[in-house]
C-alpha cells in the first residue's frame, strides 16, 4: 500500500514508470544487520547503510536514525557526507528540527545532535524484495526532560518506511514515509528561528564545484533563504544527479501555501525540504503527522 500510494503521487512530477515497476529486478536487493545497522545491497552493490545505532566523532554530534553511506548507482561511489569538516552536525539524508518543545520547553537540539537522542527501538525488513523496505521505529528524548526516576521520558514516536527500489536503466528510487506522533500532550516542532527557517528532511550529498540545480521551470539559483520552484529539484553535479521530491500532500511550512519550498546551497551545505519553517506546528497524540519524500539517483 505504501510503495501504490508513493509511486502514484509521485509519478505526477516526473519519475519513469520503470523506475516504480513492479516487475522483479534481474540482481535481487538484499539486508543485511551488523551492530551499527543496516547494509542494503542490490546484488554485490552497495547501495546504503542505516544508522541504527549512535555515532560520534570526538565524543561530540552523537547521533542515529539516518542514512549513511549512501552509493552511486555502480555503488562504487559514496554521494553522501558525515562529520563533514564544515557542520559536523549535517549527517547523510536525515530529518531533523531545531525545534523540539513540550509545553512550551525546548529539549535540546535534533538538528546540532546536542542533548537530543533517537532511541531506535527496531528494524524490520523484508529481504530479497523490490523494493526492500526498511520500517524502523524510533522514539526522540532528550535529558531536558526527565520523569520522577531522572530517566529520559520518550516525547515522540517516529515510525519510518524506507522503500528501496530496483536499479532501471541506470536510476534508483528511494522513498522515505516518516510518521511523527506525539507521546505526550503539548509537542511541537519547528525549523531553525531565523529567516531561514530551515529543518525537515534534509540530504548531505558530496557537492562539486560546477554543479547545477534544475527544476520544472528550467536552472535553479540558490538563496540565502527557501526557494519555491515546485515539489522536486534535481542536483546535477560531477558523476551523479540525485532529484530530490516532496508528495504533494505533504503538510506546507507554515504561513505557505504549498509544501515546495527548499533551502539549496551551492557548497559545504545541505539540501533541504522545508517544513514546516520556523514557526512552531503541534504535533498530535491521535493522529500522526505524514510527510514523504523520493531520491531519484542517476
Amino acid at each position: 500500500m505504501i510503495r501504490t500510494l508513493l509511486g502514484l503521487v509521485f509519478l505526477s512530477i516526473g519519475v519513469p514508470n520503470d523506475a516504480v515497476s513492479g516487475d522483479p529486478p534481474s540482481t535481487p536487493l538484499t539486508a543485511s544487520v551488523d551492530p551499527q545497522g543496516v547494509l542494503v545491497r542490490q546484488g554485490s552493490k552497495p547501495v546504503l547503510f542505516f544508522q541504527r545505532e549512535l555515532r560520534s566523532k570526538s565524543g561530540r554530534w552523537s547521533r542515529a536514525n539516518y542514512i549513511h553511506p549512501l552509493y552511486d548507482i555502480e555503488g562504487s561511489q559514496v554521494i553522501s557526507e558525515d562529520f563533514p569538516a564544515d557542520h559536523g552536525h549535517h549527517r547523510g539524508v536525515f530529518w531533523a528540527w531545531h525545534q523540539v518543545c513540550v509545553n512550551g520547553k525546548k529539549l535540546g537540539d535534533s538538528w546540532l545532535c546536542e542533548d537530543f537522542v533517537w532511541d531506535v527501538r527496531s528494524v524490520e525488513f523484508e529481504s530479497p524484495a523490490s523494493p526492500l523496505r526498511l520500517k524502523t521505529l524510533t522514539h526522540w528524548k532528550s535529558p531536558d526532560l526527565l520523569d520522577e526516576r531522572e530517566e529520559m521520558i520518550s516525547v515522540v514516536e517516529e515510525r519510518v518506511v524506507i522503500s528501496v527500489h530496483a536499479e532501471q536503466d541506470k536510476s534508483r528510487v528511494i522513498d522515505f514515509e516518516i510518521a511523527l506522533l506525539a507521546l505526550v500532550p503539548g509537542v511541537e516542532i519547528g525549523g531553525s528561528e531565523d529567516r531561514k527557517g530551515y529543518g525537515g528532511f534534509s540530504p548531505r550529498l558530496r557537492l562539486s564545484p560546477d554543479q547545477s540545480f534544475m527544476a520544472a521551470a528550467g536552472v535553479v539559483e540558490p538563496q540565502v533563504t527557501a526557494v519555491d520552484v515546485g515539489n522536486w529539484v534535481e542536483l546535477v553535479g560531477d558523476s551523479f544527479r540525485v532529484k530530490m521530491m516532496a508528495d504533494p500532500s505533504n503538510p506546507p511550512p507554515v504561513g505557505l501555501p504549498t509544501p515546495t519550498h527548499w533551502i539549496l546551497r551551492q557548497k559545504r551545505s545541505m539540501q533541504n525540504a522545508v517544513f514546516p519553517g520556523r514557526e512552531l506546528v503541534t504535533l498530535s497524540t491521535e493522529a500522526p503527522t505524514v510527510l514523504r519524500y523520493r531520491l531519484l539517483i542517476r
